[in-house]
């Protein structure tokens, strides 16, 4: 039976990244060598690191614009403490914008290094929006948001403007829709959604913007360290570098972020049409703010769970469940997946309200 996967991450990846990954790990480049033992000096791997951030800012369109692009570990939770360590001055303040459980713990982390200012913050409505009209402090040393919302189902649809550097975690939504990248002086995304297996996260960087802090950093938690030595100041995780490299040649050769933006439009509209239109369910989050790839759900009479996991399980779905923190449901439809599979839940959610 075919699987449909929803998972929130590590999720699905398109077919083709999964079979040249495979034969990868047998025999990279005809080396007799998998990937898995490869030296990260290799020329080999040397190659697919350099072409793996050209192709990150060629996608983006951040090529020749001072921008830098690195693949490090650790995870998003890492960089939760890497931007506050570069960028926050000494005796100085941050601005963050709360929306979620994740930016939640990214603020948990700039407290350890000064000032860290809330501007705005939708915890009191369990998250269900985003947050609209907050000021930015101009004398703040930078200003931090989350793009989407896993747990909840929130994106934000467009960006403050501020004359301070602008961080963004795009863990969830990098990649999966057009926007002026240049409004961002920091990216990061874990790969585990849109880009790779779990266990590297990439960063991009204006590169102009570090070395104000005025602190000693340690060289692992250095940006301008992993910037010198490109991406290979200690051993990178090689596997998930390269099946992040594989994503991103699907992406190009697809037509890139513009193309691969009106099939998730499509996708999205399918489900949340559904959704909508269907007296058995409700939707979670504020319609303005509703998130392009992880749609949260509920319905509306818990007494239809059990015939409707069985209903979804049976069809070969899988990871729709939602987040432990939330209950209901989030069906995750990242770039990789299919519109058919979404399809197949929609039909399924028909099928519930034509047997109640």
């Amino acid at each position: 039976m075919k699987k449909h996967n929803y998972s929130a991450g590590p999720c699905i990846l398109p077919k083709e990244v999964f079979e040249k990954a495979a034969q990868a790990i047998l025999d990279f480049n005809n080396s007799g060598l998998s990937i898995l033992e490869i030296s990260h000096r290799s020329k080999d791997f040397v190659a697919v690191m350099e072409e793996a951030r050209a192709l990150v800012l060629e996608l983006l369109g951040l090529e020749g614009k001072g921008y830098q692009a690195l693949f490090l570990a650790g995870g998003a939770s890492l960089e939760f403490l890497m931007v506050p360590y570069n960028l926050m001055k000494v005796d100085g303040k941050a601005a963050y914008l709360d929306t979620g459980t994740w930016a939640n713990n990214a603020i948990k982390e700039a407290k350890l290094f000064g000032e860290t200012l809330i501007v705005g913050s939708s915890k009191a409505e369990n998250y269900n929006h985003i947050p609209k009209n907050y000021s930015i402090p101009a004398d703040a040393s930078y200003f931090h948001c989350t793009s989407n919302n896993t747990i909840f189902g929130t994106q934000m649809k467009s960006f403050p403007n501020t004359d301070i550097p602008v961080v963004c975690d795009m863990s969830s939504d990098i990649f999966s829709r057009s926007l002026d990248f240049t409004q961002f002086d920091i990216i990061y995304a874990g790969a585990q959604k849109n880009m790779g297996p779990a266990g590297t996260t990439l960063v991009v960087i204006k590169e102009e913007i570090l070395g104000n802090s005025g602190r000693m950093i340690p060289g692992m938690l250095d940006y301008q360290q992993h910037i010198a030595k490109e991406s290979m100041y200690n051993t990178p995780p090689v596997f998930p570098v390269y099946a992040s490299l594989l994503t991103l040649q699907w992406l190009k050769n697809l037509g890139g972020i513009a193309a691969i933006e009106k099939i998730n439009e499509a996708k999205a509209n399918l489900l949340y049409t559904e959704i909508d239109r269907n007296p058995l369910f409700k939707g979670v989050s504020a319609v303005e703010d509703r998130s392009l790839m992880n749609v949260t759900f509920d319905l509306e009479n818990e007494a239809h769970q059990e015939k409707f996991d069985a209903m979804w399980k049976a069809v070969g779905i899988s990871g729709l469940t939602g987040h432990r923190s939330v209950g209901g449901y989030r069906a995750s439809i990242y770039n990789a997946m299919p519109i058919e599979s979404v399809q197949v839940l929609v039909d399924v959610m028909k099928e519930l309200e034509n047997k109640i």
